[in-house]
């Protein structure tokens, strides 16, 4: 993983709305644009700016299913950013 990716994944984490949004995919596995709309209350203009900078940084796909959007966890971005700081505390 380099820098950048780095850069633009802690950029996405600062915000708590982003983190709640993460946390509720991670923890659902999959979760339309609806269901996260009912589940943090969130304007949804706003809701999908979050969304979209999760998305941008790698962490979260979606799939659009007809006129809904699924939401789900980018495993492997997120193995790759523990790897990357698991090997910032090696000697």
């Amino acid at each position: 993983m380099d820098t950048k990716a780095v850069e633009r994944i802690a950029k996405a984490l600062s915000d708590k709305n982003r983190l709640l949004i993460l946390q509720k995919i991670a923890k659902q596995r999959c979760l339309g644009c609806t269901e996260m709309h009912e589940i943090v209350s969130l304007a949804q203009p706003t809701l999908s700016h979050h969304v979209k900078v999760l998305v941008d940084a790698g962490l979260v796909d979606s799939h659009k299913d007809g006129r809904n959007l699924n939401l789900y966890l980018n495993k492997e971005t997120v193995q790759e950013l523990i790897d990357f700081l698991s090997q910032l505390n090696q000697d």
